[in-house]
């Protein structure tokens, strides 16, 4: 880890230390706050304080599914722009199991709140709705057709099974992207997980165990 990585690490874990009993809207930091409420696409600030929590739990889901998988990637972010809210920039590595990345960001916002869809005669009425996401839908759809054909429901299924036991470690990641007012480069995010990885759970794989695969997009949102 660079110089710069550890003194960001530092600072953010004293951050989150500092403000362990507030909730994730409590502690958002002005900078992602005023990002969101200057431009008007918030007509109150409660409204920006609520999308940036939000997408800072999309952003950790497919930043700790990364990493569970075996991925690599540049950097997290939730900044602001007029296009979109936040991304996990450069993923390499995924393989064949890319769809999990990509199922991410949604799973992450229904653990936030525990509105994941239970049934799969909801779960498939839902799938077909789901589109645009920066790309998450169109990319997931291409992605499972390797290991599950046509079976979406089962797909996204096999990744909540990869995250539900993940819930905290995506919690601990989304909260800090909310505390530090840049981007999160690969190293930290790593460590920031490691602090609350459970061990019971799916481990995270080393980058590199597989030939990488590098997405042409980028990154994901």
């Amino acid at each position: 880890m660079k110089p710069a990585e550890q003194r960001a690490l530092a600072g953010i874990r004293a951050e989150l230390s500092r403000v362990v009993r507030y909730d994730d809207e409590s502690i958002v930091n002005d900078l992602w706050l005023r990002q969101r409420y200057d431009c008007g696409c918030f007509p109150r600030l409660a409204g920006a304080r609520t999308t940036a929590v939000e997408t800072a739990w999309h952003e950790a889901g497919h930043a700790v599914a990364a990493l569970a998988v075996g991925a690599r990637f540049s950097s997290a972010s939730i900044r602001h722009a007029c296009d979109q809210e936040g991304r996990v920039h450069g993923i390499t590595g995924a393989t064949d199991l890319a769809f999990v990345i990509d199922a991410a960001g949604q799973i992450a916002q229904r653990l936030r709140n525990w509105t994941m869809l239970e049934r799969d005669d909801e779960l498939r009425a839902w799938l077909p709705t789901w589109k645009r996401d920066g790309g998450d839908a169109r990319r997931f759809r291409r992605g499972v057709r390797e290991r599950f054909g046509a079976d979406e429901c089962g797909a996204w299924r096999r990744s909540e099974q990869l995250l539900t036991p993940l819930r905290l470690t995506i919690r601990e990641v989304a909260r800090a992207l909310l505390v530090h007012p840049r981007h999160l480069p690969y190293a930290v995010v790593a460590a920031v997980a490691s602090g609350c990885w459970p061990p019971s759970g799916p481990q995270p794989r080393p980058p590199g165990l597989r030939p990488a695969a590098v997405r042409s997009e980028g990154g994901w949102r």
